[in-house]
């Protein structure tokens, strides 16, 4: 059994698949528009206009699945009661994650070492998603 995050950008998540490309080198496995359905989205199910949205997408990052979509509709993005966690090899990893990540975000714990990690920092990035980045122990 897994559990998997499966995260919903409201209108934004090609604009977040490209981003979590560029910050955590994530890979995209699949991803399917909305128009693409092999099924027809019953009336008043999916927003107007989006059919070029992304109604699912699987992204890799290390050994990790994300499945991301952007929902039946647009609205505000509300990331709340959960962060994130990546466990980096290094420091420079972790720098290198953390700092791309905040780009646009906001710092909840700058990086520094802690009782559990030589390395560790929180952030929420510029779609609101929480992050904890570390170096394992």
């Amino acid at each position: 059994m897994q559990i998997q995050p499966y995260l919903f950008f409201n209108g934004r998540c090609e604009e977040a698949i490209e981003f979590y490309r560029k910050a955590l080198g994530a890979e995209v496995e699949m991803m399917m528009r909305f128009k693409d359905s092999p099924e027809p989205m019953p009336p008043g199910a999916v927003a107007p206009g989006f059919g070029d949205k992304v109604m699912h997408a699987s992204l890799r990052i290390g050994g990790a699945l994300l499945m991301a979509s952007d929902g039946m509709g647009a609205g505000e993005l509300a990331f709340q009661g959960f962060s994130l966690s990546i466990d980096a090899p290094d420091t420079a990893s972790v720098d290198r994650m953390f700092n791309a990540l905040a780009e646009g975000g906001v710092v909840k714990m700058p990086l520094g070492k802690t009782f559990w990690s030589p390395h560790f920092g929180m952030v929420a990035d510029r779609f609101g998603v929480g992050w904890m980045v570390s170096v394992a122990a």
